[in-house]
């Protein structure tokens, strides 16, 4: 059942106190927490891409078919994510990094914007956007990517290059869902933020968290499958919800308690 809040912080004391002892703490983010930051959606606004479904330009088929049509897509939202920065939520989670001792953090955002702003243990379950790597060998490729031409190709094995990033269709990197699965499996304390906690098996975690003992919390404006099984349930977004938390814990941490 959800803690009680308290009037002065509008959290729960259990919720303050758990923070400020725990030991391990795993946050897993999704869309929610780059909303303020104004990153763009699949389609944008302009209507230049809005003749094609997703699935016809994120897939290894077709990327095979046309890789320079799926190319010229993600060079277009690339720039398009370059230009938006991090929000408060995104640095109230490097706070929180911070304080607590063994902190990780799973994303399942490709925009990088959790590394830009600080975090270091991040887990990028879906991948990251900026990077590249080869299709054939899966080595990390860090040339540029020409927005007309020729596209480069892979110069241990001569794959062709593609955006790394998990496409429709495929599985998530064994070694970040082995990691998320593990952190989670270890937490004393989950925060679930801004995730609709229905995509796998990223949606998944949260239960094995709670299973294992862990403190399951929500920050989620909107209720989610996750809203009736959550100890604590913080009906705000991340960037009002997160940066109030981060305040309160360190007035907590000042007193001395």
């Amino acid at each position: 059942m959800p803690g009680q809040n308290e009037p002065e912080t509008g959290f729960s004391s259990r919720l303050l106190e758990r923070l400020s002892n725990a030991y391990s703490v795993v946050a897993l983010t999704g869309a929610g927490v780059s909303a303020a930051s104004g990153v763009p959606t699949f389609r944008g606004k302009d209507g230049l891409w809005n003749k094609f479904d997703p699935r016809e330009l994120a897939s290894v088929e077709a990327f095979m078919k046309n890789p320079e049509l799926v190319w010229e897509w993600y060079n277009w939202r690339r720039q398009l994510i370059q230009k938006v920065k991090p929000n408060l939520a995104h640095y109230a989670l490097v706070d929180l990094e911070r304080i607590v001792p063994e902190f990780h953090l799973i994303t399942q955002n490709v925009d990088n914007l959790h590394r830009l702003a600080g975090s270091k243990n991040v887990i990028e379950l879906h991948g990251n956007i900026l990077r590249n790597r080869c299709l054939a060998c899966n080595k990390p490729f860090q040339g540029e990517i020409p927005e007309k031409g020729a596209l480069p190709r892979c110069p241990h094995c001569g794959g062709l290059i593609r955006p790394d990033v998990v496409w429709f269709g495929e599985v998530l990197p064994v070694e970040a869902l082995e990691k998320a699965q593990e952190v989670a499996a270890e937490a004393e304390i989950f925060l679930a933020i801004g995730t609709s906690a229905t995509v796998e098996p990223a949606a998944s975690l949260p239960y094995l968290a709670k299973g294992n003992g862990a403190l399951l919390v929500e920050i989620n404006p909107e209720e989610t499958p996750l809203s009736s099984v959550a100890d604590e349930v913080i009906r705000e977004a991340a960037d009002q919800a997160l940066p109030r938390l981060i305040m309160a814990l360190d007035r907590l941490r000042a007193k001395g308690m």
